[in-house]
């Protein structure tokens, strides 16, 4: 009979193109895959100008000192002065210093008649530039629970000395100790020789002049 196989035939032939037919039907359910670039949710963020504050970097330093100038072969003297300087890092600064002293000849007055100077005491001032090394930086602790960061250093430069009327090329150089009693100050002691030539005596030799002196920094 033909009806049969006629119909066989479409039986077969729809049986074939049934897993198409589905894949066909999944792509179709499938959404389009949205663009990379494509933002899915915009910001609204209100901008504002900011004003960046100005922080102090307390680089630089002002500063008095006083203590004892002792003048080689006069004896020694009080002495008092100002200092300004520099941190160029943490570990090495520059600092000029100012100061003046009286000196007097009067020992050299028990033995020479109308001593060595004009008058008894002439003042003596001095001016230098110089160049410091943080050796040891630490702490001093007062007590248990109170610690002040602290710095060991190292100090070496040229200046010029005035003395009766003369002016004398001087190097200095020693050691010092500083105390930080908050961000902004420190108390520090310094003890320096300055070394330079004189010849009030009938030689000219070079003379070692010892300071020791207390003072205090502020930072700025």
């Amino acid at each position: 009979m033909q009806t049969p196989r006629s119909l066989q035939a479409l039986l077969a032939a729809a049986l074939a193109m049934a897993p198409f037919v589905a894949k066909a039907a999944d792509a179709a359910a499938k959404p389009e895959p949205k663009a990379a670039s494509e933002q899915v949710i915009v910001p609204e963020v209100d901008r504002r100008d900011v004003k960046v504050p100005r922080i102090p970097s307390n680089d630089f330093t002002v500063g008095l000192f006083a203590g004892t100038y002792a003048t080689q072969n006069f004896g020694s003297s009080a002495v008092g002065g100002i200092r300004l300087g520099y941190h160029i890092t943490e570990d090495f600064f520059v600092e000029g210093n100012l100061a003046q002293t009286k000196v007097s000849d009067e020992m050299f007055r028990q033995i020479l008649p109308g001593g060595i100077f004009v008058s008894e005491k002439q003042k003596l001032t001095y001016y230098n530039i110089l160049g410091g090394w943080n050796v040891l930086p630490g702490e001093v602790f007062f007590g248990r629970n109170n610690a002040k960061a602290s710095a060991l250093y190292l100090v070496l430069g040229v200046g010029s000395t005035k003395f009766v009327d003369q002016k004398h090329q001087t190097i200095s150089y020693g050691l010092g100790t500083r105390v930080f009693l908050a961000d902004w100050a420190s108390v520090q002691v310094d003890l320096r020789d300055h070394r330079f030539s004189l010849d009030l005596l009938g030689k000219r030799q070079s003379s070692n002049n010892l300071e020791f002196t207390l003072g205090t920094t502020f930072f700025f």
